[in-house]
């Protein structure tokens, strides 16, 4: 299953982009063993247009491209439900083991993401009430990635509760 990373915006060189690229690495390795390539990041343009509607109908364009063709697709909105990292898995198995092609996680721009690209996700979840600086959010969807690896895996990672 090839795996996709689909963000707007850049991050910085800091501790986010080096966390981020910890996990990713650790779902790399990880991943080719249960049949999942290596995740593909694709960083989009902030848009410069000048009004918000604006920035993420022109955003959703570059987003919706960089999608695989019949990809699974998990929009991470604040307006999402929340899962659980357990059902998160056995959703990412489900879509593995059932033929789908691939997996591609959306992370929109600061406005958020335009109702396009809402209305072409499998999965619309958030993780949690809060609004997350974008970089924590690239973090937590690459460490989420990975723990749900781990699960499929049957890696101790995951304790989940007792």
């Amino acid at each position: 299953m090839r795996l996709a990373l689909v963000v707007v915006g850049r991050l910085k060189r800091g501790p986010e982009r080096d966390l981020a690229e910890e996990y990713r690495g650790r779902a790399d390795a990880l991943g080719r063993s249960l049949g999942f390539s290596a995740v593909q990041l694709t960083e989009i343009p902030e848009s410069r247009a000048r009004r918000a509607p604006d920035r993420c109908a022109e955003e959703a364009g570059a987003i919706l491209a960089a999608i695989p063709p019949g990809a699974a697709t998990v929009v991470l909105d604040e307006g999402g439900r929340a899962v659980t990292s357990t059902d998160f898995a056995a959703q990412v198995g489900t879509w593995r083991d059932g033929g789908r092609p691939g997996l591609a996680i959306v992370i929109g721009g600061a406005d958020g993401l335009d109702p396009s690209v809402r209305t072409r996700a499998d999965l619309v979840f958030a993780f949690g009430a809060a609004t997350l600086p974008h970089g924590l959010v690239r973090v937590l969807a690459l460490e989420q990635l990975y723990r749900a690896m781990t699960i499929l895996s049957g890696h101790p990672y995951h304790r989940g509760a007792p």
